[in-house]
């Protein structure tokens, strides 16, 4: 199968995981068969890994406090940012990890049970990090849009339909 079809296959799983072969080998013109072995090409080679759910944790009264620390490091030699990186990309607590451009370096997203425990994160084990310069924790309040899905509380879309 053509690379084109490869991304058209992560694209619409990206967007709704739960699209079973034959729906998505309709979606591009390809057969139920061809999809199932695409998919398990694209699993084996590390392009597609994993299927998850966006749950509205508030929705379900579940206690998570999310934060996003900038972080600034002192790069190491011949490794640059990654083996920092990679070292606290490691910690439960982190959900994502992305080296930015800009003021911080890293952007740290983690969550944990209750605000004292990001707290502890940050202050005992992210900060006290060799080659960890400095930190900035911004907490999350609402989450509006995560992923393209519009949350709870955000306006409904009112632009009038365009039709050719």
């Amino acid at each position: 199968m053509e690379h084109q079809k490869h991304l058209e296959i992560l694209s619409l799983l990206e967007a709704d995981a739960r699209l079973a072969p034959d729906q998505i080998a309709a979606m591009i013109g390809e057969t139920p068969a061809a999809v199932r072995t695409a998919v398990a090409e694209l699993e084996e080679q590390g392009m597609l890994l994993r299927y998850t759910a966006l749950v509205d944790w508030e929705k379900a009264a579940a206690d998570k406090v999310i934060a996003v620390i900038d972080v600034k490091v002192h790069p190491q030699r011949d490794v640059g940012f990654d083996r920092l990186a990679q070292r606290i990309a490691r910690f439960a607590e982190v959900r994502s990890c992305y080296l930015m451009s800009g003021a911080y370096d890293l952007f740290v997203e983690v969550e944990a049970p209750t605000l004292k425990e990001v707290a502890r994160f940050v202050s005992e084990r992210l900060s006290t990090m060799e080659g960890v310069a400095s930190t900035t924790t911004h907490f999350v309040l609402k989450r509006y849009k995560h992923d393209g899905v519009l949350f709870t509380g955000a306006e409904p879309d009112e632009r009038l339909p365009v039709t050719p």
